[in-house]
């Protein structure tokens, strides 16, 4: 989920007026305003993401994470979730982790950590203890001396709204405290639509123009991210994980049509006309349950250089 403080990048939530901002911030200078963005979008998006996910990445972060245990004794796992939205990352990982583990919830907007907290998992895949405390702050600012004690940092749909230099700060942080980091749901420009209509590319093109607005890295995140971490010494591992939309999926799936198109046009306005009917036929077909569309993400996985023989 997005959780940044860049304007309502649709397609990641409901569609947003024109100007109106995420909730979450992740910059300084940005006056404080109600909260905006929706426990509900995150909410629908939920199922989608956790069938996304690339489950081949679980085997090294367990055998890395078994190594910490054995290094460290049979404390919990400390594992920092990084714009955490309402928790959905938590719900999904923490079960298919073995062992204790204590989760500590960032966001910057305590409406949505209430919700985090309150709906964490409560046990690990063996049955082992999960407890939960929240942080609200600002993620893109992390030093190693926030992440103290990290087993493990995760993240989800959150680089792709971070700046280069953000990154650079993540992947630090993640090397000064010595823990893998696990950041799902990257998006990397490409969507497909079927059937197909002449007008999926420019769409496709402003939007992605759309993402980088500001610096942000839109669809380049996975690649700068996989730079900056192995800089910092880290093996990385990427996988694709693709949402995969179907009749299933309608009000998803409408909902993130009228993002994705409102973004495009939002970014060229000269796409208006075509893309009202574009999006009317777009909508029509979802209803009828003739539209599939497979909106293509990246899980990244990094590992920092092991220490005293671990592998």
């Amino acid at each position: 989920m997005r959780g940044v403080d860049s304007s309502v990048v649709a397609g990641a939530g409901p569609v947003g007026r024109p100007g109106e901002r995420a909730t979450v911030r992740l910059r300084d200078g940005e006056p404080e305003e109600p909260p905006r963005y929706a426990p509900e979008w995150l909410r629908l998006r939920e199922p989608a993401d956790a069938a996304a996910r690339a489950l081949d990445l679980l085997d090294p972060l367990r055998i890395r994470l078994a190594n910490l245990r054995d290094g460290t004794g049979t404390g919990a796992l400390a594992v920092h979730d990084l714009g955490c939205g309402t928790g959905s990352m938590g719900r999904w990982l923490a079960p298919r982790l073995d062992g204790p583990q204590h989760w500590v919830l960032h966001d910057r907007d305590p409406y949505l950590l209430h919700f985090a907290a309150a709906a964490s998992p409560r046990a690990a895949a063996d049955g082992s203890g999960v407890t939960v405390e929240t942080r609200r702050g600002d993620v893109a600012r992390l030093t190693p001396d926030a992440l103290a004690g990290a087993s493990l940092v995760t993240a989800s749909a959150l680089l792709d709204v971070l700046t280069r230099a953000e990154v650079a700060t993540l992947a630090d942080a993640c090397a000064g405290a010595g823990c893998p980091a696990l950041l799902t749901l990257s998006v990397v420009g490409r969507v497909e639509l079927t059937p197909a209509d002449p007008l999926d590319a420019e769409i496709t093109e402003a939007f992605n123009a759309h993402q980088r607005r500001g610096g942000l890295l839109g669809p380049d995140a996975v690649t700068v991210a996989g730079e900056a971490f192995a800089a910092s010494g880290a093996a990385v591992r990427v996988r694709p994980s693709p949402w995969r939309l179907g009749p299933a999926e309608v009000t998803l799936t409408e909902q993130w049509l009228r993002g994705w198109v409102g973004a495009a046009v939002e970014e060229r306005p000269e796409l208006g006309d075509r893309a009202e009917r574009y999006l009317r036929d777009r909508l029509a077909a979802c209803a009828a349950g003739e539209l599939r569309v497979v909106v293509h993400h990246t899980d990244l996985l990094a590992l920092p250089r092991p220490t005293g023989g671990a592998s």
